[in-house]
């Protein structure tokens, strides 16, 4: 039994070093990652694209339907779109196989004495995030080795050899393949025991194709257990991806398997490490081929397979999703959109006061305090969102991206404190009332509201678009609210003193006027960010990586 540790041993670095090599590919690749994510269209050719691309760089086919799933339970993706990017991930996931059949375990010395010393040398962050790709790249193969040298004793062992004439059945051998990868959580992890065993001359692909199908349900199991608790969509999206890979393992196990098996070893004869990552490939890229053209029909399948309405979350977030985690990259982007619906929330809150405020419509208040208690819901939300995603993996940018988001939600609930304070203006013991300005009044409040909104809707775009001209337009802007502010409160007083104006109007109007002034003050320092984007205030933070 002395093969057991080093057998385990191998495994877990080669686990750990994929782990490792798919981080620096995910840090290497952030930006172009969430680019190619938001490109995703009901076309699903493109979504087919987006999935393989998307599943190389992050080195798992599980984590991508994961994120697919994310995307499907926040109503960003329909389940059309989902379709092409799960079959395209199915593709993504190959490389690995591929990677691992160049045998490339002398060099893996090489790789990770390179990347530790780029990595303790390096002051940039793309030479440590090079230095990543390096060392798991080296890690993953020294685990190989240490697996194959483990599992070179097998085939002395009386057992093995009555466990592979077991596996001579492709029925025992496919079920094999899908316990262990449901065990694994990683078809990559499978196959590469199936290739280190390969590289013992231990087993052959008459094997191996069977155990390889059984990978491919076996990582459907993921899916199928992120999709408890989601939303009926989400539900069928993981469906869906096990539905897809189980018709490809039937088409192969009953029709498919000895052709492409006799084509394996025609392109690759003698090298069953090569042949194993060959036969994975084809089995994704034929059953891809076959299935693409029925994907209307899958969807149709899903839905009668799990019925029942499309839901509506009770949260009040939009975008965010712990599936993203697992791509902690796509996962920060998901906070910036949500932290620009909490400033959309506010801001319709803000126009709804400045109606509230000159109506007294009943509705209207209760609609402006319904919004405020769900900007303070969200605001917990995002910030338990981020205290969760700050424990992951994080690249430095990302890092200072979600304590700018912290700020920043911060001042767009303080903004939604000052809206509520206003609207409260209107609650009387006898209801809600419209506030009996002058005509003056009237004009200077309505002017000064306005010139708020436009300064918090100029805010947040310049978030939006990491605009550094607009974000100097709201500084400038909010000088000129302050100096508004005391002109008018300068009106206000003479009214007072000239006796035009109730006490009663005066004091609402003074303390509308005050908090106007400090809703601008939120937005001066929403634009701040930006600007401190622009000016290299921020370590790693540019505008293009925002």
């Amino acid at each position: 039994m002395s093969f057991i540790l080093p057998v385990l041993g191998g495994l877990g670095l080669f686990i750990y070093g994929m782990k490792i090599m798919a981080d620096g590919l995910q840090k290497s690749a952030g930006n172009r990652l969430r680019s190619i994510i938001e490109k995703l269209t009901t076309n699903r050719f493109m979504g087919l694209l987006v999935g393989t691309v998307v599943t190389m760089l992050i080195q798992s086919s599980s984590a991508t339907t994961v994120m697919v799933i994310g995307f499907v339970n926040a109503g960003i993706m329909t389940l059309g779109q989902a379709v092409g990017v799960i079959m395209g991930a199915n593709l993504g996931t190959t490389v690995t196989g591929q990677l691992i059949a160049l045998n490339l375990t002398d060099y893996a010395p090489i790789a990770i004495a390179i990347g530790v010393g780029m990595y303790t040398f390096g002051k940039k962050k793309k030479t440590k995030n090079i230095s990543e790709i390096l060392i798991g790249f080296g890690i993953l193969f020294v685990g190989l080795g240490t697996m194959g040298s483990g599992l070179e004793p097998l085939s002395k062992m009386p057992i093995f050899t009555t466990v592979l004439t077991k596996m001579e059945n492709p029925v025992w051998a496919m079920l094999t393949g899908l316990v262990m990868t449901t065990m694994l959580q990683s078809s990559s992890a499978s196959i590469g025991i199936l290739q280190a065993l390969a590289s013992q001359k231990l087993i052959n692909i008459n094997i191996a194709f069977p155990i390889l199908f059984g990978d491919n349900i076996g990582t459907t199991t993921t899916a199928l257990i992120s999709g408890i608790g989601a939303h009926t969509t989400a539900k069928r999206a993981a469906m869906l991806h096990f539905i897809f890979n189980l018709i490809g393992t039937i088409l192969f196990m009953t029709i498919l398997r000895i052709p492409i098996q006799k084509l394996v070893l025609t392109i690759s004869p003698g090298n069953v490490m090569k042949q194993i990552a060959n036969a994975h490939t084809l089995f994704n890229l034929i059953n891809v081929i076959i299935q693409i053209p029925f994907a209307n029909f899958l969807v149709k399948m899903v839905e009668i397979i799990v019925p029942g309405k499309i839901q509506t979350e009770e949260k009040v977030s939009k975008f965010l999703d712990a599936r993203f985690m697992e791509t902690p990259s796509i996962a920060v982007n998901q906070v910036k959109k949500e932290v620009i619906h909490m400033g959309e929330m506010a801001l319709q809150n803000l126009n709804d006061t400045r109606d509230l405020l000159f109506s007294g419509d009943e509705e209207l208040l209760d609609k402006v305090f319904l919004q405020e208690k769900a900007i303070n819901k969200l605001n917990r939300e995002i910030t338990r969102y981020i205290v969760d995603l700050s424990s992951e993996s994080l690249s430095i940018s990302e890092t200072e991206r979600l304590n700018m988001f912290l700020y920043i939600i911060n001042d767009l609930e303080r903004i939604g404190d000052h809206v509520e304070n206003i609207a409260e203006f209107t609650k009387t013991d006898n209801g809600v009332i419209a506030i009996n300005f002058t005509e003056m009044g009237r004009r200077d409040a309505k002017a000064i509201f306005n010139g708020t909104i436009r300064i918090v809707q100029m805010a947040l775009t310049a978030f939006e678009r990491v605009d550094y001209n607009l974000a100097t337009d709201v500084i400038e802007l909010e000088e000129d609210i302050d100096q508004m502010e005391l002109r008018f409160r300068k009106n206000h007083m003479q009214r007072l003193n000239d006796g035009v104006c109730s006490i009663e109007s005066g004091l609402v109007f003074l303390d509308t006027m005050s908090n106007l002034e400090r809703i601008s003050d939120h937005s001066y320092n929403i634009a701040r960010h930006v600007e401190d984007i622009h000016k290299g205030k921020l370590n790693m933070v540019t505008p293009s990586n925002f």
